[in-house]
């Protein structure tokens, strides 16, 4: 057994040389009494705030769809700040992906939009007489419906393009100098005058019917 008693003939336990950074240490009992518990340590509210936060108002919607991975999802339309979001949404947690959704529905989701009133009388008519725009006769040279516009030294477009089955992707493209169109895998938030030339396009093209 050790002895109860150290070199300088005290008690190990009230021996400040011999007790130091051992159990027995005071000062490092309460440094360990001062410290969090496991429990009590987690993310900070910031982190949480951020993980746990959704922003949704009002909104259109189209759906529910099935990806190829099987997951459901519904395709939504909202205004914001700026001008308007379309997105696809699942499980209330908006996607990081451009949306994809029955060309035979774009329709009725821009119909919902202005019976919601969620966006201003003058953008909701603009859209709908887009979607209804009669085909033409002879192709226009694109296989998809775009809304041209820039980026700084980028040129972006905003395309509305056929991915067979009756579905259409209405999704931004980025061209960057000295590179290829670029997909952006995002939600779209754009100018609702943007979404009108680029289903009007679509619709010219015969694509949405």
């Amino acid at each position: 057994m050790n002895s109860l008693f150290c070199r300088h003939n005290r008690f190990t336990a009230d021996c400040p040389i011999c007790s130091k950074g051992t159990v027995l240490d005071p000062a490092r009992q309460a440094t360990r009494a001062q410290r969090p518990s496991s429990s009590s340590r987690g993310r900070s509210p910031a982190a949480t705030q951020k993980m746990a936060r959704v922003v949704a108002g009002p909104y259109a919607s189209a759906g529910p769809y099935e990806d190829d991975e099987g997951d459901s999802y519904e395709v939504r339309l909202e205004k914001v700040p700026g001008g308007v979001r379309l997105a696809e949404w699942s499980a209330g947690q908006i996607r990081r992906t451009a949306p994809v959704l029955a060309a035979g529905d774009l329709g009725t989701l821009l119909l919902t939009t202005r019976e919601r009133s969620l966006l201003s009388e003058a953008d909701s008519e603009a859209l709908l007489e887009a979607a209804t725009t009669e085909p033409s006769d002879g192709p226009d040279g694109h296989p998809f419906g775009t809304s041209r516009g820039r980026t700084g030294d980028m040129q972006e477009e905003l395309r509305v393009e056929p991915l067979g089955e009756g579905r259409v992707r209405i999704g931004r493209w980025i061209l960057r100098p000295g590179a290829d169109w670029e997909l952006q895998h995002a939600p779209v938030m754009l100018p609702a005058k943007r979404y009108a030339e680029a289903i009007r396009a679509a619709a010219r093209a015969g694509l949405l019917h």
